[in-house]
């Protein structure tokens, strides 16, 4: 009689980790040459990096600005990433959010409506910005034919154009337009901040409640379920009556709607008014948090954490050391690439646990 085997989760966990740990060191390194290359002390950098993120309360709660609207659009993300979609096109949905909650305030700005009511008319039209751009994506894949990845691209353009043409056009300041954006909104309309800070508690509360949901939906509803197979095998999701396109499209329009949160968040607690550069690349970075949290909501927090805290403690760098600011780039993409070079190293080399393996069973 054989020995029944038992999978044993510690070993693989304590391999994982240690995979995860060797990704990092290698990023480390691979940073570490850039900036002997460009003959800057790399320690010094490192140390630059973490008095520019931490150096002070305002600075670290400035994290927490930039944590927020990435953290909206991550949690977006993890939706369609569960599903098995590539939604590139979150750009120009942040974009469109931030669009349409613009078009909202300008259009309310002079009436008689309490502005909590403006404020929040203005995230719902983002929401709605948002979604209706992911929509189109959606229809281009479910009835085009033209994988996400190609219409998302597309789009991004066509919504950067759009906010160009808003900017220098019907929306653009008295007498000249401007690269500067749109007129600031008067400060009753913006979001309410800490005394003293940038950090408004209420985009905070939004943040903090997208990745909530997002984590209930994936983790405890027949959605998340429904998701999650589709993302496996969407053949066999279909052949066992899930009814594929609809979930897919669904997935789009939920992260176009948070991806339009964060550019309603953008024009109302940070910059209060539509500049062209909106989005702030968080439709990028979002994918690499994504992927660098392997798709897990638990790990998404601290992850687009850590990335908020290097775009901030970067400012530091062209100020003392006189590098561009655009090395934190180059560390988050670096971070991302040895995570998935560990992940492919990690399926082909580690062994099968006798789970997986039950051939002599």
């Amino acid at each position: 009689m054989k020995e029944i085997l038992l999978p044993r989760a510690r070993p693989s966990r304590w391999i994982e980790f240690g995979f995860q740990s060797l990704s990092i060191l290698m990023a480390l390194l691979f940073t570490t040459l850039v900036l002997l290359m460009a003959g800057a002390p790399p320690l010094e950098a490192y140390r630059q990096v973490l008095e520019g993120a931490f150096g002070s309360l305002k600075r670290a709660t400035d994290i927490l600005v930039a944590w927020v609207p990435l953290m909206l659009v991550t949690s977006g993300l993890l939706l369609t990433f569960t599903a098995g979609l590539w939604n590139i096109g979150v750009e120009g949905q942040i974009m469109l959010g931030a669009i349409a909650a613009t078009g909202v305030m300008r259009a309310l700005q002079e009436t008689s409506l309490p502005p909590p009511v403006i404020l929040i008319l203005a995230m719902a039209a983002g929401m709605a910005g948002g979604a209706a751009w992911a929509g189109l994506v959606g229809l281009l894949k479910i009835h085009g034919g033209v994988h996400e990845i190609f219409g998302g691209l597309g789009l991004n353009f066509v919504a950067t154009t759009l906010i160009l043409w808003l900017i220098f056009g019907p929306w653009k300041r008295p007498g000249i337009g401007s690269m500067s954006g749109t007129e600031p909104f008067p400060e009753r309309l913006w979001l309410p901040v800490f005394p003293g800070l940038r950090l408004s508690p209420w985009a905070l509360l939004l943040a903090l409640l997208s990745i909530a949901l997002v984590y209930v939906l994936l983790s405890n509803t027949h959605f998340g379920l429904r998701l999650k197979a589709i993302g496996k095998n969407i053949r066999a999701a279909h052949r066992l009556g899930v009814p594929t396109a609809r979930y897919l499209f669904l997935a789009l329009l939920g992260c176009g709607a948070m991806a339009g949160l964060a550019g309603a968040v953008q024009v109302t607690a940070v910059y209060h008014r539509l500049i062209p550069p909106i989005s702030s690349g968080y439709g990028y970075l979002g994918l690499l948090v994504a992927m660098l949290a392997n798709y897990r909501v638990s790990w998404s927090v601290p992850v687009a954490f850590f990335f908020a805290a290097l775009n901030i403690g970067s400012i530091q760098l062209p100020i003392t050391l006189k590098l561009d600011s655009t090395l934190s780039g180059v560390m988050q993409g670096a971070l991302v690439l040895f995570v998935l070079l560990m992940q492919g190293a990690r399926a082909r080399w580690q062994p099968k646990s006798p789970a997986e393996s039950r051939d002599d069973a």
